[in-house]
């Protein structure tokens, strides 16, 4: 069939599904609340009045508005590219295009069922001894398929500018390991056997079979869970680090054959590899001997089908979608196919989509005044480490050095991964995406030993969020989060601080929160502080474990203070270094310093920040945030950097009757 005549058969994207553009405004606040005592609510109330939770989400709020904004950007691209895919002239627009063909045709998704399977799960119910599982672990691995353990190359943390080969805990299709072990999570477990039930039998297995190899998958998954450390646990970079020299691989392995994994993967050349949890791959050993070959292939079988569930026809998409977002998160319809397609691109050749986008959507103005807000925070940054009370001379001498070697990468990269040597046809959905894992896949450890190639981003450009790399000691902002409500050109600078600059420094503060800090200059996981500093520093880090830990979200249920410490350390940082570098920016400029809305520069300064983060949430995923999630929720992390700010009641005094929070004051950076 022609790829016009394909085309014709794909919906189009309405423009009526445009969504509402976010933007910082007075409208959302609700006057009728104190803002010294619910500083979300004063900031946010008539927002969440009037935004209700879309039925295709489980939470929403202004970075899922912006979401959805880029998205449907996205779409039209991809959709123009579609039409356009039959012009070889154009190679990558002719990719793109035919691989949202491929997601698009439900009708031929529909009629293959299983058949995109069947290449792969002959190749595990082909094998002939347990001794095989290390080979058929490298297949999987290759095509993006999560089994057993998890396999990364990147920056070794001891040695930055080389790439190292880390090998950590995995295999799991439950969030973490306390989903299989604590009574609270028991209700999920139950419903997680039917759906692997179901599962099977979509497949063709027969029920009561289906039934016992649910439960064998079960037994296997909570074995690894046992072995497993919890997200807590997984914050420590020292205790992470592990190095293992190549020669000495049978001692952390046992009878997991781990060279001829390596060998398929072709890393057997290596030197040392990084394991993160030596005990988990000890207890994969163990758990290797308890089950049967047959077992093993069972396993085997359940990941390929959990992977591949979102990529084949209805039946099994929805029934993943049942389980895994509605019982699991709480989302009570799916999203549109168009929608999820684009997250698909943009998850598996994300950089040649983002390419267009960047060419269409992002303007050097706002590079221009990401850089110069970028350059105002460092000079906070700089004069707060310099005058720190509670740090001594020779640590502080160590930070700034550290700190003069931090860049901000800022939009796109100043390369684009090139995706041409990877076949995409328009009638082969789950191919074009095993093909792109294939490509990452290879690419990824294809540098493994190598220099580092320090213009390489770990986020595409449409992407909304931004993050720290310890290990390049770097900032980086996608072009997709510079935006409304998070970036805007035509608003004043105070909301601008608040949002965007607060989020800039909170990048910053990353470098130096509880694990940034144990990276030196050179991003080397090196030890740099004095002991005198380095307790004075966990000191003030307790402080803000005791605040977090202190806030109830649901009846019985706290924030996890220990494992969103990073984060709520970057959270207070951001918000006060911000607040200081809008301060010098008007003292510098004092026509700038003017009411607008009623409203002051300081005032709208928090409104700002506490807006960027406005937020309604589902109860089951904020039960799942609290266990996995190293940020505290959306609404805590608008209310609580500001609350404890030291200027925030004498800015807020003209409309409060209150005296002060609750919240005592803290100042890290």
């Amino acid at each position: 069939m022609k790829t016009e005549d394909l085309f014709e058969r794909i919906k189009p994207i309405s423009d009526d599904e445009r969504p509402e553009k976010p933007v910082f405004s007075t409208s959302f606040l609700d006057k009728s609340v104190d803002p010294i005592d619910d500083f979300f609510t004063y900031s946010c109330g008539k927002w969440v009045d009037t935004h209700p939770i879309p039925e295709d989400k489980f939470m929403w709020g202004a970075t899922w508005e912006l979401i959805e904004w880029n998205r449907f950007i996205l779409g039209k691209i991809l959709e123009e590219c579609a039409k356009k895919s039959c012009h070889e002239d154009k190679a990558l627009e002719a990719q793109l295009g035919k691989y949202y063909i491929s997601a698009m045709d439900l009708k031929l998704i529909n009629s293959l069922r299983f058949k995109p399977l069947e290449e792969i799960l002959y190749k595990i119910n082909e094998m002939k001894d347990k001794e095989d599982i290390p080979e058929i672990i490298a297949f999987l691995h290759r095509s993006g398929i999560r089994a057993l353990f998890r396999l990364e190359v990147d920056n070794d943390e001891k040695q930055s500018n080389k790439y190292a080969v880390y090998l950590n805990q995995g295999g799991l299709a439950l969030p973490n390991r306390d989903y299989y072990l604590e009574d609270n999570f028991k209700q999920i477990r139950i419903e997680y056997k039917a759906h692997l039930k179901k599962m099977f039998e979509l497949n063709g297995v027969e029920k009561e079979k289906a039934e016992k190899i649910s439960e064998t998958v079960m037994n296997i998954e909570t074995e690894m869970a046992r072995a497993s450390r919890r997200p807590v646990k997984l914050r420590d970079p020292e205790r992470n680090y592990n190095r293992v020299e190549m020669k000495d691989a049978d001692k952390i392995f046992g009878n997991i054959n781990m060279r001829r994994y390596l060998r398929d993967t072709e890393l057997d050349k290596m030197d040392y590899l990084i394991v993160g949890q030596p005990e988990f791959f000890k207890g994969l050993s163990l758990l290797k001997e308890q089950y049967s070959l047959e077992e093993w292939k069972e396993y085997l079988t359940w990941k390929v089908l959990h992977f591949a569930a979102p990529y084949l026809h209805e039946e099994v998409e929805k029934e993943d979608f049942d389980f895994f977002r509605k019982k699991l998160l709480g989302q009570n319809e799916m999203e549109k196919r168009w929608k999820k397609v684009v997250f698909i691109v943009d998850e598996t050749m994300g950089e040649a989509l983002g390419k267009l986008y960047v060419d269409r959507e992002f303007g050097e103005e706002s590079r221009k005044r990401m850089h110069d807000m970028v350059e105002d925070l460092r000079e906070v940054f700089v004069e707060r480490i310099k005058s720190l009370p509670w740090m001594g001379e020779q640590t502080k001498e160590k930070a700034l050095e550290k700190f003069s070697k931090f860049r901000a990468k800022i939009g796109y990269p100043s390369k684009f991964i090139d995706y041409s040597s990877i076949k995409i046809t328009n009638d082969d959905f789950l191919g074009n995406v095993l093909r792109c894992n294939q490509f990452e896949f290879n690419r990824k450890t294809s540098r493994a030993g190598k220099d580092v190639d320090r213009e390489l981003w770990g986020m595409t450009p449409p992407t909304v969020n931004a993050y720290f790399s310890p290990t390049d000691n770097e900032i980086v902002f996608p072009a997709g989060i510079l935006q409304p409500p998070f970036f805007d050109p035509d608003m004043d600078d105070a909301v601008n601080y608040g949002a965007t600059g607060g989020t800039i420094a909170h990048e910053i503060s990353h470098g130096f929160d509880d694990e940034g800090r144990k990276f030196d200059l050179d991003g080397n996981l090196k030890e740099w502080w004095s002991e005198d500093d380095d307790r004075a520093f966990m000191d003030r880090a307790k402080e803000v474990v005791d605040i977090y830990s202190s806030l109830e979200v649901l009846p019985g249920l706290k924030v996890n203070g220990e494992l969103t410490l990073g984060e709520n350390i970057a959270d207070l940082g951001g918000v006060s270094i911000a607040f200081e570098a809008l301060q010098r920016r008007l003292s510098k400029n004092p026509e700038m310093r003017k009411n607008i809305d009623g409203l002051t520069p300081e005032q709208r300064f928090f409104l700002g920040w506490a807006q960027s983060w406005r937020e309604s949430v589902k109860e089951d995923a904020l039960r799942y945030q609290i266990s996995n999630d190293p940020h505290s929720p959306a609404k805590i992390r608008a209310e609580i950097p500001a609350k404890v700010h030291e200027d925030f009641e004498n800015v807020f005094s003209n409309l409060s009757s209150k005296k002060n929070s609750r919240f005592r004051k803290i100042k890290i950076w």
